[in-house]
């Protein structure tokens, strides 16, 4: 599917979903994704990633931080960490990292807004991350209020699937 994406549109791909392997990085990329987003691999397998930032470049990747109460969770949400969001993102600003999304575990898909004081927070300690928003969103509204914040941009499912934010609204900002 990634392959017949990017063979028959111009769009700048990131996938991201199940890349614990080289093997798996390289599909990846070789199929036509511009970026690999990653997220569990930074926890589970340090420095597997960091020979991937390496070898391939930092600005090849874009860092997921799954959060629940500001720590680390991984494997799809099902295991949590005592990893702090802010030592997380820390540690990969130092190996390179440009681009980082956090999501919400809380607020993911419950279409209750996004978690903007986590995001500030995040910001006032990275004011130079590259950094977007996910989880919550559920209107235009609610992607003007992380602008605000100080996001470089957000993640949007379930808004559009349920019809509360259109394409054509996207395409408009």
């Amino acid at each position: 599917m990634l392959e017949t994406i990017a063979g028959k549109t111009n769009l700048i791909i990131d996938f991201g979903g199940g890349i614990a392997e080289t093997k798996d990085l390289q599909i990846v990329f070789n199929s036509g994704a511009a970026m690999a987003a990653v997220g569990s691999i930074a926890v589970k397998n340090e420095p597997l990633l960091r020979d991937w930032l390496l070898a391939y470049g930092a600005d090849k990747f874009l860092l997921g931080a799954d959060v629940r109460e500001e720590k680390i969770s991984v494997s799809g949400w099902q295991v949590d960490t005592e990893i702090w969001i802010f030592d997380f993102i820390h540690k990969y600003l130092e190996a390179g990292i440009k681009q980082i999304f956090c999501t919400d575990i809380h607020l993911d898909g419950a279409m209750q807004g996004p978690s903007l004081a986590l995001y500030k927070k995040i910001l006032e300690q990275f004011p130079d991350l590259h950094f977007i928003a996910s989880g919550g969103i559920r209107s235009m509204d609610d992607i003007a209020l992380v602008e605000e914040a100080g996001c470089k941009g957000v993640i949007i499912g379930k808004a559009i699937y349920e019809g509360m934010i259109s394409l054509k609204e996207l395409a408009a900002c």
